[in-house]
């Protein structure tokens, strides 16, 4: 273990140079503690830095980095301790030894529902890189890397490095406007990669590869309601793939790949069934083609056909799972209103019947009194949902509001001003973050 630690972090150094060492080690914590302050963030990077300078030296003391790396433990589990907070930290700080350190380098913070990261203007980004570069490449790095913490490591890398130099080149350039439009064009496919992979994988890591499976298959039942269920299930499976595969990758160009190997795979399975894609799949850049798809708004379904509802025998066999994830696809395409969070809501619980019931003395019996159950109380939620997120995506904001506001002024004529004032406020903020594609999943979980 402990011999282990020092050879990754000091071949990392070797490898890098102290500047790019420094570089990633700012990236890698702003990543992993995302709500710490840049003060706390720049304190860990410091320590570490200086840990690695001196103790991967050429000729340096073996125990050197044992050393080091046990008085960095302590630091962290001082009550004074200038790093970033985590409330496991006192867990950790109860162990000894290299279980300690072990314990509190697994720490992270969960990921920021929504990135904070708002790009200055050109003018701004060069006065505060003229004022004091390195503070500035240093801010930059902590405020992009903990806003975009779930995007993979080479894609941060890329996204960042190739920012800074667009600010150093065009911040001495006679030229700024034109130079900083050139190198955004530039910056263009990295910068929506950057975006997507964020989102991608901070459902992946929110939902695992099984439900992402379905939240993605949701999404594309909802935006092409008349292609078919065998049609859609290869694409979410391939994107649950990409996600697996790449969102913990170092691999360079993983993500790139794979991600436009499977637009591609959309493109030639949905841009005929639908103009939609078709018009989305006509540009040369593959991943502004992801991009409008992703952004495609659902759309209403055709008539379809009564969907069957499985059987007691199929939602215990051996393909149980994937009658759950056609039936709740079937709800899906119909109710294209429907947000991701109440899909995966309704996936889990779907579930969680399936495995009670399948286990139980009487399957059909337990089946069928749940979904008795159901049938009474899913209709009206689901209703609900659908109108509330279908007049958020149509309506102007304050159109949406007055009428929620009417809405349940109607529904209940006996609330206080104060409570139905806290019942719109309840419903204009889940909608506001959950009706929209992009939904952040554990935000949202939280709130249906």
């Amino acid at each position: 273990g402990k011999a282990y630690v020092r050879e990754k972090v000091c071949q990392e150094y070797r490898m890098l140079g102290k500047e790019n060492f420094r570089t990633l080690t700012i990236i890698t914590n702003s990543r992993k503690y995302s709500n710490g302050t840049f003060e706390e963030i720049g304190h860990l990077v410091r320590e570490m830095v200086s840990l690695a300078e001196r103790c991967c030296a050429d000729g340096a003391d073996p125990s050197c980095y044992e050393a080091g790396s046990t008085a960095l433990a302590l630091q962290s589990c001082r009550a004074d301790s200038p790093f970033p907070a985590h409330p496991g930290r006192a867990r950790c700080c109860a162990q000894e030894g290299l279980e300690r350190k072990l314990c509190l380098a697994a720490l992270q913070h969960p990921p920021r529902p929504l990135p904070r990261y708002l790009q200055p203007s050109d003018r701004e980004l060069c006065q505060a890189f003229r004022q004091d570069p390195r503070q500035f490449a240093d801010r930059f790095l902590y405020e992009y890397s903990s806003s975009y913490s779930q995007a993979p490591l080479p894609v941060l890398l890329g996204s960042t490095r190739t920012f800074l130099s667009m600010v150093s080149t065009c911040c001495i350039s006679p030229a700024p406007t034109a130079c900083f439009l050139k190198e955004k064009l530039e910056r263009k496919t990295l910068s929506l990669l950057t975006l997507t992979s964020n989102r991608i994988c901070s459902r992946f890591s929110a939902y695992g590869k099984d439900k992402v499976t379905f939240s993605y298959l949701a999404l594309l039942a909802q935006k092409v309601p008349s292609a078919s269920f065998e049609d859609l299930l290869p694409l979410a499976e391939d994107a649950a793939e990409v996600s697996s595969q790449c969102c913990d990758s170092v691999a360079e160009d993983c993500m790139h790949k794979k991600l436009l190997e499977h637009t591609a795979k959309v493109c030639s399975t949905l841009s005929a069934r639908d103009r939609r894609f078709a018009d989305c799949c006509k540009g040369k850049n593959l991943m502004e083609n992801h991009f409008c798809i992703l952004a495609l708004p659902p759309a209403p379904a055709p008539k379809l056909p009564e969907a069957s509802e499985p059987t007691s025998k199929e939602l215990c066999g051996k393909e149980g799972a994937l009658h759950v994830t056609r039936s709740l696809f079937e709800l899906a395409r119909r109710h294209y209103s429907l947000p991701d969070a109440v899909l995966a809501k309704l996936y889990d619980s779907s579930g969680k019947i399936q495995g009670e019931c399948c286990s139980s003395k009487d399957p059909s019996a337990c089946l069928d009194s749940k979904r008795e159950q159901m049938e009474a109380e899913l209709p009206s939620f689901l209703e609900r949902a659908s109108q509330l997120c279908g007049q958020y995506n149509q309506l102007p904001f304050l159109e949406f509001k007055k009428r929620l506001r009417d809405s349940l002024t109607q529904a209940e004529p006996e609330a206080s001003p104060a409570r139905l004032e806290q019942l719109l406020e309840q419903r204009v903020s889940f909608a506001s973050s959950c009706c929209l594609p992009d939904a952040p999943p554990l935000l949202c979980a939280a709130k249906v």
